[in-house]
């Protein structure tokens, strides 16, 4: 077992929310290659979100942001399984990112969309990284753009 840096586990945990044990595990594996080690933990990720998919979300909060100009509003209902994840400061930073993606994009094909913050991904896949994160099925609820003078 080679010696792992640990703000190199640190980092892929942040990124990931995998645990520590099997971040070094697959570090291991690809000689600490961080890139190939980003690439597994994602994909392993993926796969149990895709397990979740079925999973009942009768909880969530609704994300309002409100241009500064006071002309435009994106509302953004995210769900979750339980009040303890839409608690979490990953699903607030992530619905108010979303009320604000709704507010400069549109909500037509919300999911298909590049995610404003970073164009690399889209926001079907946001959703599945905080899905595998938080261990919980997560998905979209209602979503609505407001403009005015526009109907």
């Amino acid at each position: 077992m080679a010696k792992i840096d640990i703000e190199l586990i640190k980092k892929l945990r942040e990124e990931t929310g995998v645990a520590i044990i099997r971040i070094r595990e697959v570090l291991d594996e690809v000689s600490g290659n961080e890139k190939k080690a980003l690439e597994i933990l994602k994909k392993e990720g993926f796969e149990k979100a895709a397990k979740r998919e079925g999973r009942t979300t009768s909880e969530g909060k609704v994300f309002v942001y409100t241009h500064h100009t006071g002309k435009v509003v994106g509302i953004f209902e995210l769900l979750c399984e339980t009040d303890f994840v839409a608690k979490t400061e990953l699903f607030e930073s992530t619905g108010k990112d979303l009320a604000i993606q709704v507010a400069s994009m549109g909500a037509e094909d919300i999911e298909k969309q590049d995610f404003v913050k970073d164009p690399s991904k889209k926001v079907s896949e946001l959703i599945k990284e905080l899905i595998a994160k938080t261990g919980e099925n997560v998905r979209i609820g209602r979503v609505f753009r407001v403009e005015l003078g526009k109907v």
